[in-house]
């Protein structure tokens, strides 16, 4: 049986080295392709692959694990398997909590991808055994609490409102701010605003 594939990823050049990877005559056939996850949430319902193979950074409009998370709703609702080069703990566990059924790094040999991709499709969970220990690791020592004045910033921050902003509405100096966003950037092991927040929102911190 013919297992269907969609592809979604922002880089033409990705999607094609993809594709040739999969469209060998085997089992997987890739279907489609999207670059951002508006997009694939449109095409999974046209198309209802199997698999949608994606990206964790999308550029523009929602993420990885925006788009795993509006995926799994669907109905039927396919299979997401992640593929990317980024590895922070935060991220891989962000997407297995979304509902992604594996995590692979794009560094991984093309025969990797097809079994995760034939493991998703048979409703199993794949990840590589690195990968697995951290999501393990993770489980076992969750992230760490932020104070309640880093919640505080952090709540604030999601509204909108710059650095200086926070400080004026805490009656703190805006290098105070910057403290606190660095001690939570750390404690939450992301490298933007947006993460921060992203994940705060999933594991109901804010």
């Amino acid at each position: 049986m013919t297992i269907t594939v969609l592809l979604v990823d922002d880089h033409p050049v990705v999607r094609s080295g993809l594709r040739a990877v999969l469209d060998t005559g085997g089992r997987v056939t890739v279907i489609g392709e999207a670059a951002t996850g508006e997009a694939a949430i449109a095409l999974a319902e046209q198309l209802r692959p199997d698999v949608v193979l994606c990206d964790l950074r999308l550029g523009a409009g929602i993420d990885g694990i925006q788009t795993t998370a509006a995926l799994r709703e669907l109905d039927p609702a396919p299979a997401v398997l992640i593929l990317t080069t980024f590895d922070r703990d935060a991220e891989i566990l962000g997407a297995i909590e979304a509902g992604a059924a594996g995590y692979l790094l794009k560094d991984v040999a093309p025969e990797v991808i097809v079994e995760g991709i034939e493991r998703a499709a048979a409703g199993d969970m794949y990840l590589t055994p690195d990968v697995a220990a951290r999501v393990l690791q993770g489980v076992r020592d969750p992230l760490p609490k932020l104070t309640d004045r880093e919640i505080e910033v952090l709540r604030l921050l999601s509204t909108g409102k710059a650095n200086k902003e926070v400080a004026k509405a805490l009656f703190v100096t805006e290098a105070t701010v910057k403290s606190h966003v660095a001690h939570i950037f750390t404690k939450l092991d992301v490298d933007s605003r947006s993460r921060a927040i992203h994940l705060a929102q999933e594991t109901g911190l804010i």
